[in-house]
Protein backbone atom coordinates (compact mmCIF):
# COMPACT_ATOMS: atom_id res chain seq x y z
CA UNK A 1 0.00 0.00 0.00
CA UNK A 2 1.30 3.26 -0.93
CA UNK A 3 2.20 6.21 1.70
CA UNK A 4 -1.12 8.14 0.24
CA UNK A 5 -3.40 5.26 0.53
CA UNK A 6 -2.16 3.81 3.86
CA UNK A 7 -2.76 8.23 4.99
CA UNK A 8 -6.07 7.18 3.22
CA UNK A 9 -7.15 4.58 5.35
CA UNK A 10 -5.69 5.28 8.12
CA UNK A 11 -8.32 8.60 8.54
CA UNK A 12 -11.35 6.83 7.31
CA UNK A 13 -13.83 5.85 10.14
CA UNK A 14 -14.18 2.37 10.16
CA UNK A 15 -17.38 0.51 9.89
CA UNK A 16 -17.34 -0.83 12.96
CA UNK A 17 -17.63 2.20 15.36
CA UNK A 18 -18.48 5.81 14.90
CA UNK A 19 -15.59 6.92 15.66
CA UNK A 20 -12.75 4.28 15.81
CA UNK A 21 -9.86 5.16 13.23
CA UNK A 22 -8.57 2.36 11.56
CA UNK A 23 -4.97 1.58 10.40
CA UNK A 24 -4.03 0.24 7.12
CA UNK A 25 -5.33 -3.22 6.29
CA UNK A 26 -2.43 -6.10 6.79
CA UNK A 27 -2.77 -9.75 6.49
CA UNK A 28 -4.00 -11.86 10.10
CA UNK A 29 -4.49 -15.47 10.45
CA UNK A 30 -3.91 -17.42 14.09
CA UNK A 31 -0.82 -18.99 12.13
CA UNK A 32 0.79 -16.03 11.66
CA UNK A 33 0.42 -15.08 15.24
CA UNK A 34 1.94 -18.32 16.12
CA UNK A 35 4.96 -17.11 13.55
CA UNK A 36 5.45 -13.81 15.24
CA UNK A 37 5.17 -15.31 18.82
CA UNK A 38 7.99 -17.95 17.77
CA UNK A 39 10.01 -15.24 16.03
CA UNK A 40 9.59 -12.72 19.08
CA UNK A 41 10.86 -15.24 21.48
CA UNK A 42 14.43 -15.48 19.41
CA UNK A 43 15.27 -12.04 19.81
CA UNK A 44 15.87 -10.36 23.32
CA UNK A 45 13.19 -9.25 25.24
CA UNK A 46 12.25 -5.38 24.81
CA UNK A 47 10.61 -3.27 27.32
CA UNK A 48 7.24 -1.73 25.96
CA UNK A 49 7.83 2.48 25.16
CA UNK A 50 5.49 4.48 27.55
CA UNK A 51 4.52 7.81 26.16
CA UNK A 52 4.23 10.64 28.65
CA UNK A 53 4.36 8.39 31.77
CA UNK A 54 4.14 12.10 34.21
CA UNK A 55 0.56 12.31 32.75
CA UNK A 56 -0.25 8.83 32.71
CA UNK A 57 0.95 8.90 36.78
CA UNK A 58 -1.50 11.67 37.79
CA UNK A 59 -4.10 9.08 36.36
CA UNK A 60 -4.55 6.97 39.81
CA UNK A 61 -7.66 4.73 40.76
CA UNK A 62 -9.83 7.78 41.57
CA UNK A 63 -8.71 10.09 38.37
CA UNK A 64 -8.81 6.70 35.99
CA UNK A 65 -12.58 6.21 36.72
CA UNK A 66 -13.43 9.43 35.33
CA UNK A 67 -12.52 8.45 32.18
CA UNK A 68 -15.22 6.78 29.93
CA UNK A 69 -14.95 4.93 25.96
CA UNK A 70 -17.61 6.64 24.08
CA UNK A 71 -20.15 3.84 23.72
CA UNK A 72 -21.19 5.18 20.27
CA UNK A 73 -17.63 4.52 19.09
CA UNK A 74 -17.55 0.69 20.47
CA UNK A 75 -16.26 -1.83 17.41
CA UNK A 76 -19.34 -3.59 16.62
CA UNK A 77 -21.56 -0.88 17.32
CA UNK A 78 -23.41 -1.09 14.88
CA UNK A 79 -24.56 -4.46 14.88
CA UNK A 80 -21.79 -5.63 12.53
CA UNK A 81 -20.83 -8.13 14.78
CA UNK A 82 -21.77 -10.41 17.81
CA UNK A 83 -21.43 -7.49 20.82
CA UNK A 84 -20.22 -3.94 20.85
CA UNK A 85 -16.72 -3.76 22.74
CA UNK A 86 -15.45 -0.72 24.65
CA UNK A 87 -11.77 0.42 25.16
CA UNK A 88 -9.87 0.96 28.10
CA UNK A 89 -7.63 3.85 28.71
CA UNK A 90 -4.16 4.09 29.58
CA UNK A 91 -3.89 4.64 33.56
CA UNK A 92 -1.35 4.41 36.92
CA UNK A 93 -1.43 1.43 36.90
CA UNK A 94 -1.78 0.39 33.60
CA UNK A 95 0.79 2.86 31.47
CA UNK A 96 2.47 -0.07 29.24
CA UNK A 97 0.42 0.24 25.71
CA UNK A 98 -1.74 -2.69 24.28
CA UNK A 99 -1.92 -2.39 20.17
CA UNK A 100 -5.72 -3.63 19.33
CA UNK A 101 -6.71 -4.83 15.86
CA UNK A 102 -10.00 -6.06 14.49
CA UNK A 103 -10.31 -8.68 12.33
CA UNK A 104 -12.16 -8.98 9.10
CA UNK A 105 -11.65 -12.53 7.41
CA UNK A 106 -7.98 -12.64 6.75
CA UNK A 107 -7.11 -9.33 7.30
CA UNK A 108 -7.39 -6.90 10.34
CA UNK A 109 -6.92 -3.05 10.99
CA UNK A 110 -5.59 -1.62 14.46
CA UNK A 111 -7.62 0.44 16.18
CA UNK A 112 -5.79 3.83 16.68
CA UNK A 113 -5.72 5.74 20.02
CA UNK A 114 -7.41 9.08 19.76
CA UNK A 115 -8.35 11.60 22.77
CA UNK A 116 -11.78 11.68 20.77
CA UNK A 117 -12.79 8.06 21.88
CA UNK A 118 -13.13 9.25 25.70
CA UNK A 119 -15.06 11.37 27.76
CA UNK A 120 -12.40 12.91 30.70
CA UNK A 121 -14.68 14.27 33.63
CA UNK A 122 -12.39 16.18 35.92
CA UNK A 123 -9.11 14.31 34.14
CA UNK A 124 -8.98 16.31 31.64
CA UNK A 125 -5.18 16.65 31.72
CA UNK A 126 -5.06 13.34 30.22
CA UNK A 127 -5.98 14.23 26.88
CA UNK A 128 -3.22 16.00 25.86
CA UNK A 129 -1.96 12.23 25.75
CA UNK A 130 0.21 11.63 22.47
CA UNK A 131 -2.01 9.87 19.31
CA UNK A 132 0.34 6.90 19.59
CA UNK A 133 -0.49 6.05 23.68
CA UNK A 134 -1.90 2.72 22.82
CA UNK A 135 -4.97 1.18 24.76
CA UNK A 136 -4.91 -0.65 28.15
CA UNK A 137 -7.14 -3.22 27.03
CA UNK A 138 -10.79 -3.74 26.07
CA UNK A 139 -13.89 -4.65 27.28
CA UNK A 140 -17.03 -6.55 25.82
CA UNK A 141 -20.89 -4.91 26.15
CA UNK A 142 -23.80 -7.41 26.17
CA UNK A 143 -25.57 -4.23 24.24
CA UNK A 144 -24.50 -0.50 24.09
CA UNK A 145 -24.40 1.37 27.09
CA UNK A 146 -25.35 -2.55 29.08
CA UNK A 147 -23.02 -3.41 31.34
CA UNK A 148 -19.82 -5.53 30.36
CA UNK A 149 -19.50 -9.31 30.51
CA UNK A 150 -15.98 -9.62 29.89
CA UNK A 151 -12.59 -7.92 30.30
CA UNK A 152 -9.21 -8.16 29.58
CA UNK A 153 -7.03 -5.30 31.55
CA UNK A 154 -3.57 -5.55 32.92
CA UNK A 155 -0.55 -7.80 32.52
CA UNK A 156 -2.24 -11.23 30.69
CA UNK A 157 -5.49 -11.01 33.08
CA UNK A 158 -9.04 -10.79 32.36
CA UNK A 159 -12.32 -12.11 33.92
CA UNK A 160 -16.05 -12.72 33.24
CA UNK A 161 -18.71 -11.95 35.88
CA UNK A 162 -20.65 -14.95 34.04
CA UNK A 163 -24.45 -15.02 35.18
CA UNK A 164 -24.99 -12.57 37.40
CA UNK A 165 -22.62 -9.35 36.51
CA UNK A 166 -20.80 -9.49 39.82
CA UNK A 167 -16.96 -9.53 38.81
CA UNK A 168 -14.71 -11.43 41.33
CA UNK A 169 -11.83 -13.46 40.39
CA UNK A 170 -9.58 -13.25 37.54
CA UNK A 171 -7.98 -15.48 35.53
CA UNK A 172 -4.39 -14.78 33.79
CA UNK A 173 -2.79 -15.73 30.13
CA UNK A 174 0.40 -17.68 32.23
CA UNK A 175 2.04 -17.43 35.42
CA UNK A 176 5.56 -17.53 36.32
CA UNK A 177 7.94 -18.11 39.01
CA UNK A 178 5.23 -17.77 41.20
CA UNK A 179 6.12 -17.82 45.47
CA UNK A 180 9.83 -18.50 44.75
CA UNK A 181 12.25 -16.58 46.23
CA UNK A 182 12.70 -13.78 43.88
CA UNK A 183 9.85 -11.26 42.23
CA UNK A 184 7.17 -12.89 40.48
CA UNK A 185 7.31 -12.22 36.15
CA UNK A 186 3.82 -11.07 34.92
CA UNK A 187 3.90 -11.77 31.20
CA UNK A 188 1.99 -9.18 29.46
CA UNK A 189 -0.29 -9.29 26.39
CA UNK A 190 0.68 -6.27 23.94
CA UNK A 191 -1.35 -6.90 21.41
CA UNK A 192 -5.08 -8.04 20.98
CA UNK A 193 -6.76 -9.57 17.56
CA UNK A 194 -10.78 -9.31 17.66
CA UNK A 195 -12.46 -11.79 15.80
CA UNK A 196 -15.80 -12.11 14.94
CA UNK A 197 -17.50 -16.44 15.08
CA UNK A 198 -17.46 -17.49 11.52
CA UNK A 199 -20.26 -19.54 12.45
CA UNK A 200 -22.44 -16.46 14.03
CA UNK A 201 -22.65 -18.04 17.35
CA UNK A 202 -22.88 -15.21 20.11
CA UNK A 203 -19.43 -14.91 21.28
CA UNK A 204 -15.72 -13.35 20.13
CA UNK A 205 -12.62 -14.86 19.35
CA UNK A 206 -9.43 -12.81 21.03
CA UNK A 207 -6.13 -13.38 19.64
CA UNK A 208 -3.28 -12.45 21.91
CA UNK A 209 -0.13 -11.90 21.62
CA UNK A 210 1.57 -12.08 24.89
CA UNK A 211 5.10 -11.63 25.39
CA UNK A 212 7.96 -11.57 28.95
CA UNK A 213 11.46 -11.48 29.20
CA UNK A 214 11.27 -15.65 29.69
CA UNK A 215 8.72 -16.26 27.07
CA UNK A 216 6.27 -15.32 23.73
CA UNK A 217 2.64 -17.25 23.16
CA UNK A 218 0.25 -17.01 20.87
CA UNK A 219 -3.13 -17.41 21.97
CA UNK A 220 -6.83 -17.78 20.92
CA UNK A 221 -9.77 -17.37 23.27
CA UNK A 222 -13.29 -18.77 21.97
CA UNK A 223 -15.95 -17.43 24.20
CA UNK A 224 -19.48 -17.93 24.22
CA UNK A 225 -22.01 -16.50 26.58
CA UNK A 226 -25.14 -18.24 26.45
CA UNK A 227 -25.32 -17.19 30.50
CA UNK A 228 -22.51 -18.51 32.17
CA UNK A 229 -18.99 -17.67 30.01
CA UNK A 230 -17.20 -20.48 28.83
CA UNK A 231 -13.78 -20.10 26.49
CA UNK A 232 -11.95 -22.75 25.03
CA UNK A 233 -8.14 -21.44 25.46
CA UNK A 234 -5.18 -22.43 22.85
CA UNK A 235 -2.15 -21.68 23.72
CA UNK A 236 1.30 -21.59 21.84
CA UNK A 237 4.09 -21.13 24.35
CA UNK A 238 8.48 -19.86 22.91
CA UNK A 239 10.43 -19.89 26.36
CA UNK A 240 13.30 -17.72 25.87
CA UNK A 241 14.93 -19.19 28.83
CA UNK A 242 14.90 -22.42 31.07
CA UNK A 243 11.77 -21.16 33.71
CA UNK A 244 11.39 -22.98 37.43
CA UNK A 245 7.84 -22.90 37.13
CA UNK A 246 5.37 -22.18 34.86
CA UNK A 247 1.63 -22.16 35.61
CA UNK A 248 -0.91 -22.91 33.27
CA UNK A 249 -4.25 -21.50 33.40
CA UNK A 250 -3.36 -20.09 36.54
CA UNK A 251 -6.36 -18.40 38.72
CA UNK A 252 -6.15 -15.48 40.93
CA UNK A 253 -8.44 -14.72 43.84
CA UNK A 254 -8.74 -13.26 47.15
CA UNK A 255 -10.01 -15.08 50.36
CA UNK A 256 -9.89 -12.70 53.62
CA UNK A 257 -11.52 -14.45 56.16
CA UNK A 258 -15.10 -16.77 55.97
CA UNK A 259 -15.95 -19.21 58.94
CA UNK A 260 -12.74 -21.62 59.32
CA UNK A 261 -11.00 -18.40 60.51
CA UNK A 262 -13.51 -15.36 61.36
CA UNK A 263 -12.01 -14.31 64.70
CA UNK A 264 -9.22 -12.56 62.53
CA UNK A 265 -12.02 -10.43 60.95
CA UNK A 266 -11.47 -6.62 61.91
CA UNK A 267 -14.81 -5.81 59.70
CA UNK A 268 -18.60 -5.91 60.53
CA UNK A 269 -19.07 -8.33 57.83
CA UNK A 270 -19.97 -12.31 58.54
CA UNK A 271 -17.26 -13.40 55.62
CA UNK A 272 -15.68 -11.36 52.75
CA UNK A 273 -13.93 -14.04 49.65
CA UNK A 274 -14.27 -14.37 46.29
CA UNK A 275 -13.41 -17.70 46.83
CA UNK A 276 -13.72 -20.37 49.45
CA UNK A 277 -12.34 -23.47 48.39
CA UNK A 278 -10.12 -24.98 45.35
CA UNK A 279 -11.81 -28.14 43.53
CA UNK A 280 -10.27 -30.73 41.82
CA UNK A 281 -11.06 -33.80 39.65
CA UNK A 282 -8.50 -35.74 39.30
CA UNK A 283 -7.36 -38.06 37.00
CA UNK A 284 -8.04 -41.10 39.23
CA UNK A 285 -11.26 -40.27 39.48
CA UNK A 286 -11.22 -38.65 43.11
CA UNK A 287 -13.00 -35.40 43.88
CA UNK A 288 -11.36 -33.19 46.76
CA UNK A 289 -12.39 -30.10 48.24
CA UNK A 290 -9.76 -27.85 50.01
CA UNK A 291 -11.14 -24.68 51.96
CA UNK A 292 -8.68 -21.84 51.65
CA UNK A 293 -6.76 -20.58 54.01
CA UNK A 294 -5.39 -16.63 55.07
CA UNK A 295 -1.85 -17.94 56.56
CA UNK A 296 0.48 -16.23 58.50
CA UNK A 297 3.35 -16.75 56.15
CA UNK A 298 2.94 -17.59 52.34
CA UNK A 299 1.53 -21.07 51.74
CA UNK A 300 2.48 -23.11 48.78
CA UNK A 301 0.57 -26.69 48.73
CA UNK A 302 1.03 -28.90 45.54
CA UNK A 303 -1.32 -31.69 44.58
CA UNK A 304 0.00 -34.07 42.01
CA UNK A 305 -1.71 -35.83 39.39
CA UNK A 306 -1.33 -37.19 35.61
CA UNK A 307 -4.04 -35.75 33.55
CA UNK A 308 -6.24 -34.04 35.99
CA UNK A 309 -9.83 -33.70 35.10
CA UNK A 310 -9.75 -30.55 36.14
CA UNK A 311 -9.66 -27.85 39.32
CA UNK A 312 -11.22 -24.58 40.24
CA UNK A 313 -11.40 -21.80 42.36
CA UNK A 314 -14.74 -21.74 43.33
CA UNK A 315 -17.68 -19.85 46.01
CA UNK A 316 -19.64 -22.44 47.72
CA UNK A 317 -21.13 -20.31 50.18
CA UNK A 318 -24.58 -18.57 48.31
CA UNK A 319 -26.26 -17.19 51.01
CA UNK A 320 -26.32 -13.54 51.09
CA UNK A 321 -26.94 -13.55 55.19
CA UNK A 322 -23.36 -14.95 55.30
CA UNK A 323 -21.88 -11.69 54.16
CA UNK A 324 -24.61 -8.77 54.23
CA UNK A 325 -22.44 -7.13 51.69
CA UNK A 326 -24.99 -5.35 49.21
CA UNK A 327 -22.36 -3.16 47.59
CA UNK A 328 -19.48 -6.09 47.01
CA UNK A 329 -21.94 -8.97 46.41
CA UNK A 330 -19.64 -12.02 47.21
CA UNK A 331 -22.53 -14.49 47.17
CA UNK A 332 -22.66 -13.32 43.54
CA UNK A 333 -19.14 -13.90 43.07
CA UNK A 334 -18.71 -16.55 39.79
CA UNK A 335 -16.85 -19.61 40.19
CA UNK A 336 -14.43 -20.37 37.98
CA UNK A 337 -13.78 -24.21 36.36
CA UNK A 338 -10.75 -25.29 34.26
CA UNK A 339 -11.12 -28.28 32.28
CA UNK A 340 -7.67 -29.57 30.23
CA UNK A 341 -7.99 -30.57 27.01
CA UNK A 342 -5.58 -33.56 25.29
CA UNK A 343 -2.66 -34.92 27.14
CA UNK A 344 -1.15 -33.06 30.26
CA UNK A 345 0.97 -35.43 31.66
CA UNK A 346 2.38 -35.61 34.71
CA UNK A 347 2.68 -32.08 37.18
CA UNK A 348 0.70 -30.95 39.99
CA UNK A 349 -2.07 -28.64 40.77
CA UNK A 350 -0.80 -25.71 43.02
CA UNK A 351 -2.27 -23.75 45.61
CA UNK A 352 -0.13 -20.59 46.45
CA UNK A 353 -1.85 -18.66 49.76
CA UNK A 354 -0.43 -15.30 50.84
CA UNK A 355 -1.55 -13.21 54.14
CA UNK A 356 -3.61 -10.40 53.81
CA UNK A 357 -5.49 -8.27 55.82
CA UNK A 358 -7.63 -6.51 53.82
CA UNK A 359 -10.14 -7.61 51.12
CA UNK A 360 -8.38 -5.37 48.57
CA UNK A 361 -5.50 -8.19 47.96
CA UNK A 362 -5.61 -11.05 45.81
CA UNK A 363 -4.10 -13.61 48.31
CA UNK A 364 -4.70 -16.54 46.10
CA UNK A 365 -3.15 -18.24 43.27
CA UNK A 366 -3.96 -21.91 41.93
CA UNK A 367 -2.57 -23.01 38.47
CA UNK A 368 -0.90 -26.71 37.11
CA UNK A 369 2.44 -26.98 37.12
CA UNK A 370 3.98 -29.79 34.71
CA UNK A 371 6.69 -31.95 35.77
CA UNK A 372 8.76 -31.74 32.67
CA UNK A 373 10.12 -27.80 33.07
CA UNK A 374 10.11 -25.47 30.03
CA UNK A 375 13.50 -24.97 27.84
CA UNK A 376 14.84 -22.28 26.40
CA UNK A 377 13.87 -22.87 22.53
CA UNK A 378 10.84 -25.26 22.77
CA UNK A 379 7.46 -25.12 21.64
CA UNK A 380 4.63 -25.97 23.66
CA UNK A 381 1.36 -25.87 22.94
CA UNK A 382 -1.13 -26.22 26.07
CA UNK A 383 -5.20 -26.53 25.15
CA UNK A 384 -8.20 -26.33 27.75
CA UNK A 385 -11.33 -24.83 28.93
CA UNK A 386 -12.50 -22.33 31.19
CA UNK A 387 -16.01 -22.32 32.78
CA UNK A 388 -16.82 -18.99 34.57
CA UNK A 389 -20.70 -19.90 36.11
CA UNK A 390 -22.35 -19.56 39.37
CA UNK A 391 -22.27 -23.55 39.46
CA UNK A 392 -19.80 -26.40 38.66
CA UNK A 393 -19.82 -27.28 35.55
CA UNK A 394 -19.29 -31.39 35.89
CA UNK A 395 -20.98 -31.76 39.54
CA UNK A 396 -19.93 -34.58 41.34
CA UNK A 397 -22.56 -37.65 42.23
CA UNK A 398 -21.13 -37.31 45.65
CA UNK A 399 -21.63 -35.39 48.50
CA UNK A 400 -20.27 -31.97 49.16
CA UNK A 401 -18.58 -30.27 51.56
CA UNK A 402 -20.96 -27.23 52.03
CA UNK A 403 -19.11 -25.56 55.05
CA UNK A 404 -16.22 -25.92 57.74
CA UNK A 405 -16.20 -24.34 60.71
CA UNK A 406 -13.09 -24.24 62.90
CA UNK A 407 -13.10 -23.58 66.95
CA UNK A 408 -11.53 -24.49 70.33
CA UNK A 409 -11.26 -28.15 70.96
CA UNK A 410 -12.57 -30.16 73.99
CA UNK A 411 -15.28 -30.50 75.94
CA UNK A 412 -17.85 -27.52 77.06
CA UNK A 413 -17.89 -26.90 80.60
CA UNK A 414 -14.42 -28.47 80.78
CA UNK A 415 -11.00 -27.01 80.54
CA UNK A 416 -9.71 -26.62 77.43
CA UNK A 417 -6.37 -28.54 76.45
CA UNK A 418 -3.67 -25.91 74.85
CA UNK A 419 -3.54 -26.76 71.11
CA UNK A 420 -6.93 -28.64 70.90
CA UNK A 421 -8.61 -27.63 67.75
CA UNK A 422 -12.20 -28.83 66.67
CA UNK A 423 -13.31 -29.21 63.03
CA UNK A 424 -16.59 -29.37 61.85
CA UNK A 425 -17.66 -30.10 57.81
CA UNK A 426 -20.81 -30.29 56.60
CA UNK A 427 -21.72 -32.28 53.81
CA UNK A 428 -24.78 -32.26 51.56
CA UNK A 429 -25.96 -34.04 48.37
CA UNK A 430 -25.24 -37.36 46.74
CA UNK A 431 -26.97 -40.00 48.57
CA UNK A 432 -26.98 -38.57 52.08
CA UNK A 433 -30.57 -37.68 52.13
CA UNK A 434 -31.83 -41.18 51.69
CA UNK A 435 -29.85 -41.64 55.16
CA UNK A 436 -31.00 -40.12 58.10
CA UNK A 437 -29.77 -42.33 61.12
CA UNK A 438 -26.95 -42.09 63.21
CA UNK A 439 -24.96 -45.15 62.40
CA UNK A 440 -25.88 -45.32 58.74
CA UNK A 441 -22.71 -43.27 57.44
CA UNK A 442 -19.13 -43.62 58.53
CA UNK A 443 -16.28 -41.43 58.61
CA UNK A 444 -12.87 -42.00 57.19
CA UNK A 445 -10.24 -39.12 58.88
CA UNK A 446 -6.80 -39.80 58.08
CA UNK A 447 -3.92 -37.08 59.35
CA UNK A 448 0.12 -38.25 59.17
CA UNK A 449 0.66 -37.00 62.37
CA UNK A 450 -0.57 -35.64 65.49
CA UNK A 451 -3.67 -37.25 67.45
CA UNK A 452 -7.72 -37.08 66.54
CA UNK A 453 -10.18 -37.63 68.96
CA UNK A 454 -14.12 -36.97 69.71
CA UNK A 455 -15.04 -37.99 65.83
CA UNK A 456 -18.20 -38.13 65.32
CA UNK A 457 -21.09 -37.92 62.26
CA UNK A 458 -24.68 -37.90 62.63
CA UNK A 459 -27.49 -35.98 60.21
CA UNK A 460 -28.32 -32.25 61.28
CA UNK A 461 -31.39 -31.65 62.54
CA UNK A 462 -34.14 -29.87 60.25
CA UNK A 463 -31.81 -30.01 57.18
CA UNK A 464 -30.63 -32.67 54.49
CA UNK A 465 -26.83 -32.11 55.61
CA UNK A 466 -24.68 -34.66 57.56
CA UNK A 467 -22.06 -33.28 60.04
CA UNK A 468 -18.88 -34.30 60.96
CA UNK A 469 -16.91 -32.98 63.96
CA UNK A 470 -13.34 -34.06 65.67
CA UNK A 471 -10.77 -32.91 67.86
CA UNK A 472 -7.39 -32.71 67.08
CA UNK A 473 -4.13 -32.07 68.10
CA UNK A 474 -1.09 -31.46 66.00
CA UNK A 475 2.28 -32.91 67.25
CA UNK A 476 4.33 -29.47 65.91
CA UNK A 477 3.88 -26.56 64.28
CA UNK A 478 4.56 -28.09 61.08
CA UNK A 479 1.39 -27.64 58.43
CA UNK A 480 -0.37 -30.84 58.25
CA UNK A 481 -3.08 -31.85 55.34
CA UNK A 482 -5.85 -33.46 56.81
CA UNK A 483 -8.40 -35.74 54.70
CA UNK A 484 -11.58 -36.50 55.75
CA UNK A 485 -14.60 -38.39 53.78
CA UNK A 486 -17.75 -39.93 54.03
CA UNK A 487 -18.71 -43.77 53.77
CA UNK A 488 -20.88 -46.74 53.47
CA UNK A 489 -19.28 -49.72 53.26
CA UNK A 490 -16.89 -49.83 50.74
CA UNK A 491 -18.79 -46.93 48.98
CA UNK A 492 -17.73 -43.62 49.10
CA UNK A 493 -20.67 -41.43 49.70
CA UNK A 494 -18.57 -37.64 49.83
CA UNK A 495 -15.36 -36.30 48.02
CA UNK A 496 -12.27 -35.93 50.26
CA UNK A 497 -12.36 -32.60 52.32
CA UNK A 498 -8.50 -31.78 52.53
CA UNK A 499 -7.67 -29.25 55.09
CA UNK A 500 -4.32 -27.49 55.83
CA UNK A 501 -4.20 -27.47 59.46
CA UNK A 502 -2.02 -24.89 60.79
CA UNK A 503 -0.17 -23.86 64.01
CA UNK A 504 -2.07 -20.55 63.75
CA UNK A 505 -5.70 -22.10 64.21
CA UNK A 506 -4.97 -23.27 67.47
CA UNK A 507 -5.14 -19.91 68.72
CA UNK A 508 -7.96 -18.74 67.13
Amino acid sequence: MGTAAAALASKVFAAEGAGILSGPEIPFSFDKLIADAKALSEKPFEKAQVKDRDTLERLDFDEHQQIRFRSDSAIWVKGDGPYPIELFHPGKWFKEPVRIFVVNGTSAREVKYSSDLFSYGTSEFAKTLPPDTGFAGFRVMTAPGVPDWLAFLGASYFRSPAETGQYGLSARGLAIDTALNRPEEFPRFTQFWLEKPADGRKGVIVNALLDSPSITGAYRFDVEHPGRTVMDVRAHLFPRADIERVGIAPLTSMYWYGKPNRKVAVDWRPEIHDSDGLSIWSGGNERIWRPLNNPRSIQTSSFYDTNPKGFGLLQRERNYSQYEDDGAFYNKRPDVWVEPQGDWGEGAVQLVEIPTDDEIHDNIVAYWTPKEPFRRGQHREVRYKLYWSLEEPFPSPLAKVVATRVGAGGIPGRPRPRGLVKYVVDFEGGKLSELRRRGDIDVVITVPTGRVEREAVYPVVDSERWRVMFDYTAASETPVDIRVYLKKGNDALSETWLFQHLASLATL
